[in-house]
């Protein structure tokens, strides 16, 4: 959005088409000016780490399953989100199931998604923000869906309506006509998200969507976006980020002993 006019504009756009006027640095490109390892660009970096973990993930369950689409003792190997394991203290599950897919369209709508949307996350709130906003979404979306049905369940999409909750919250905490424009765009995408998943035969857990939605929305409201003068709280926001990669870290580990064991 042009900082002048407010117009849309794409992100390749230097000058403003409107108003004519020369658009500064994106808030991501102020914070982290360089690509990574000249492939992955830096105001999508977080996003492209969390897709190339879902595609492994999938690559290794067809894998273990032998077809092309998973099946359930592989999903529940990898650490899907199934209630007599977590009963028994698999609490890790809450993490792992959100990097896993049942299926080729599964991973693909998903993809798709979190592609955009994650992006749009990042350079907003900044990698440290989308971090935590993203884990603890996650974890919020299957502890819902553990509390509501024993059904099995996996799917990025418990983050990616965290992710819908953080820009909900952004139009929530921005004055004006922008605050409300923003606010009702992606409160229809979260809509159209929930109907779908009260279309028969889909077999969509809304309640991790829900559970999600309002974690994201929580924790993005506290937290606002970067401050470039605030250097305490961006501190305080990077450790937290980093608790929760070593937290994500630790329950792959969980993961990967189960594999072992099994």
């Amino acid at each position: 959005m042009c900082p002048h006019c407010r117009a849309f504009i794409t992100t390749d756009d230097k000058v403003c088409p409107y108003c004519n006027n020369t658009v500064g640095p994106r808030a991501i490109e102020r914070r982290s000016p360089s690509d990574i390892a000249g492939l992955i660009p830096a105001s999508r970096y977080v996003t492209s780490l969390i897709l190339l973990i879902n595609v492994g993930l999938y690559a290794a369950t067809i894998a273990r399953t032998g077809g092309y689409e998973p099946d359930g003792s592989s999903l529940i190997a990898f650490g899907a989100k199934y209630t007599p394991a977590i009963l028994a203290g698999e609490w890790w599950r809450f993490i792992t199931a959100g990097f896993l897919h049942g299926g080729v369209l599964h991973i693909l709508m998903n993809s798709w998604v979190l592609f955009d949307l994650g992006a749009q996350v990042e350079e907003l709130f900044g990698q440290a923000r989308m971090i935590v906003i993203y884990l603890v979404a996650t974890i919020g979306g299957f502890y819902a869906s553990y509390l509501w049905s024993i059904s099995l369940s996996v799917g990025a999409s418990a983050g990616i309506f965290g992710l819908l909750g953080a820009m909900i919250a952004l139009g929530m905490r921005s004055p004006g006509s922008f605050g409300a424009e923003l606010r009702g765009y992606y409160v229809r995408w979260a809509v159209y998200g929930f109907a779908m998943g009260l279309l028969p035969g889909l077999r969509i857990d809304n309640a991790a969507h829900l559970g999600g939605l309002a974690s994201g929305f929580l924790v993005a409201y506290i937290a606002g976006t970067p401050k470039l003068v605030d250097r305490g709280m961006e501190t305080a926001w990077k450790v937290l980020a980093g608790l929760s990669v070593a937290v994500t870290i630790f329950a792959f580990l969980k993961m990967a002993l189960q594999l072992n064991r099994g």
